[in-house]
């Protein structure tokens, strides 16, 4: 499996060379969180379109603590589930600005003990704005590996430690973007693409390894 791994990462690398973080429009690590937060059962285009704004007129963790409920709703509504998100992400600039001086904390296992922030998001703060290796097991993420018979598991968190144990960690960051990448592009989860898959032959569930 660590073989087949390696092979799949170089010719998604190749397909892919852009793959990163397609949530746009952040500057600073609580801005990331913030869109992430938003990203939860929506498309990151529907997020994009809000954070602009959002940015503009919020500049730190605690402005983001001082806005009132009722607001943050209001401006958040069309990413869905707002009053979740709002509550969650007013409590995570609370505790930021009491625990952390308004600074996001870098290590992973602070991070994942933060309101709103569990083990994807926090995998993706760590991957992407602190440079540290991080694998991002969202839905495209977990489908990819199911198929890919890396994995039979269904919890993201434990599908996060399968793959820990198949790819190197240098390659965990961009195995995840990779993943996601080629999940919204060609593997999808009604009808994969597996004509034009690059992977194709690498993939016990397209019949063709």
């Amino acid at each position: 499996m660590k073989t087949r791994a390696q092979e799949i990462l170089k010719r998604l690398r190749s397909a892919y060379p852009d793959a990163g973080c397609e949530l746009q429009h952040w500057q600073t690590p609580m801005e990331l969180a913030v869109a992430t937060i938003l990203s939860a059962q929506c498309t990151d285009k529907r997020v994009n379109m809000v954070t602009p704004v959002l940015f503009a007129k919020y500049r730190s963790a605690a402005d983001f603590a001082a806005v009132p409920q009722e607001t943050l709703e209001a401006e958040i509504r069309s990413t869905g589930f707002f009053r979740n998100k709002a509550r969650n992400i007013r409590a995570l600039a609370a505790v930021v600005v009491e625990k952390f001086g308004g600074e996001l904390p870098s290590d992973l296992d602070t991070l994942v003990g933060l309101p709103g922030i569990g083990r994807k998001t926090a995998n993706l703060l760590v991957a992407t704005v602190f440079g540290q290796p991080g694998i991002v097991v969202d839905t495209h993420f977990k489908r990819l590996s199911q198929r890919l018979g890396f994995t039979k598991l269904e919890d993201p968190d434990k599908i996060e430690f399968d793959l820990k144990a198949i790819l190197p960690e240098e390659d965990w960051t961009d195995w995840s973007h990779c993943m996601v990448f080629h999940g919204r592009r060609c593997c999808y989860a009604r009808k994969p693409d597996c004509a034009a898959c690059p992977i194709a032959t690498l993939c016990p569930s397209c019949g063709k390894v």
